[in-house]
């Protein structure tokens, strides 16, 4: 076989190897953008869910106010849509639990939540919790914060988690 024959075939195996090595750089790095974006959406879906909840939590509580000055009617039928809304955001995160840490978050949120809404759900037009910001301010108010800072605590977690990535 002649040197120039050598040389060629040398030269041709060199080119089938970097073309195959960039084929298989192209996958990974495929691979490698496909699984970060799924993380960032996984990451993103709990933040909205999370501001959902905030959103939600905040018309319950305009509700309760409702309802503490008289108003039954318009303060029960904001107090269930915001159940309706926040109840809905939850579901979306106890779905997608994507990093450590998140499930115990959420359920911190549900036992809370549960605890606000029996506060919510008590006749409060027509009682002695009428006009009564003492009971507000110590019971309801208090638990309110405690469910909105915990949803916080899971919105941190995922704003965290989406920046890490």
């Amino acid at each position: 076989m002649k040197i120039r024959i050598k040389l060629m075939l040398g030269f041709l195996i060199l080119a089938v190897m970097l073309a195959a090595a960039g084929a298989v750089s192209i996958y990974e790095l495929r691979s490698v953008g496909s699984s970060v974006q799924s993380l960032l959406d996984d990451n993103y879906r709990s933040i909205t869910a999370a501001k959902k909840m905030i959103e939600a939590l905040e018309r319950q509580d305009s509700g309760i106010l409702l309802l503490l000055s008289g108003k039954w009617q318009q303060g029960r039928k904001t107090l269930q849509t915001a159940d309706n809304n926040f109840r809905e955001a939850l579901t979306t995160a106890e779905n997608n639990l994507t990093i450590e840490g998140e499930k115990a978050c959420v359920e911190s949120i549900r036992k809370a939540y549960k605890k606000y809404r029996r506060l919510s759900d008590q006749p409060i037009a027509g009682t002695e919790y009428e006009d009564n910001l003492g009971w507000y301010f110590k019971d309801a108010h208090q638990t309110f914060k405690t469910v909105k800072t915990a949803v916080q605590d899971l919105m941190a977690m995922n704003d965290k988690a989406m920046y890490e990535t």
